[in-house]
């Protein structure tokens, strides 16, 4: 099974992939992986690994949120938020789930995968990179040394019309940090978690009609990411990275 898993990562890593646009021009839509998953929870390092993996491919934006409700269990997440768990209690309402769990992916904001399901993610991705983009995303970063984004929204030219509220989002993450656990499920343990969430800010919200156009502003160095989603937490209609 190991090995199985093995070929289809490798199959996966070498699927053609796009870009997104940073100098001006139309950018090429990410898919999202969302990870929720926990430093207390022993099932969830195979889906932290598989997450760090999909940082590799520059079509997939993979985003690692940490979750709070482990922490009783002896070892206090140090990256957990509970806005974190809200949006997966968002997620599970929205899909007429009836439980949370970890680890657990969700893509575009739409579709659950368990764990570190290679396969199905690998599935699920293709799935929704073969679907015409509801949004077209226009990026100028020729603005960035004064921290200053400049983006623009529209109607995909294939999609249907589009249905308010739209919540445009503004996400901030670490790369990657290294954690020693010394107590709970993984104690002993020093792990790698990939693009690990810091802040989640709300910095418009649309309509759907028209052309919204705005800046955003980056006050720092940390990667950064716009998601475009369905409000509050359906699917996400379009995602490019920032900087």
């Amino acid at each position: 099974m190991k090995f199985f898993a093995s070929l289809v990562m490798a199959a996966w890593m070498a699927l053609p992939t796009g870009a997104t646009a940073q100098g001006g021009g139309p950018a090429t839509d990410l898919v999202v992986v969302e990870l929720f998953t926990s430093q207390g929870c022993s099932s969830c390092p195979p889906a932290d690994a598989l997450l760090q993996q999909l940082t590799a491919r520059p079509d997939v934006l993979p985003l690692a949120l940490h979750v709070d409700y482990w922490d009783y269990i002896g070892w206090k997440d140090q990256f957990a938020d509970p806005a974190h768990t809200r949006r997966q209690k968002g997620y599970a309402h929205e899909g007429g789930r009836q439980m949370v769990y970890t680890p657990q992916m969700i893509v575009n904001g739409q579709d659950d995968v368990v764990g570190a399901d290679a396969m199905k993610l690998s599935e699920t991705i293709e799935a929704h990179k073969a679907r015409p983009s509801p949004v077209a995303m226009t990026i100028d970063g020729s603005q960035s040394g004064t921290g200053g984004v400049a983006v623009q929204l529209r109607r995909g030219d294939t999609a249907p019309v589009l249905s308010g509220p739209i919540s445009v989002q503004l996400v901030r993450y670490a790369p990657l940090k290294t954690v020693d656990i010394s107590r709970g499920e993984l104690a002993g343990r020093r792990l790698d978690y990939a693009n690990v969430v810091e802040q989640i800010d709300r910095v418009a919200e649309w309509d759907g009609q028209g052309t919204l156009q705005l800046t955003v502003t980056l006050t720092d160095t940390r990667p950064a990411a716009l998601l475009v989603q369905q409000a509050p937490y359906g699917a996400i209609l379009a995602a490019a990275t920032l900087n």
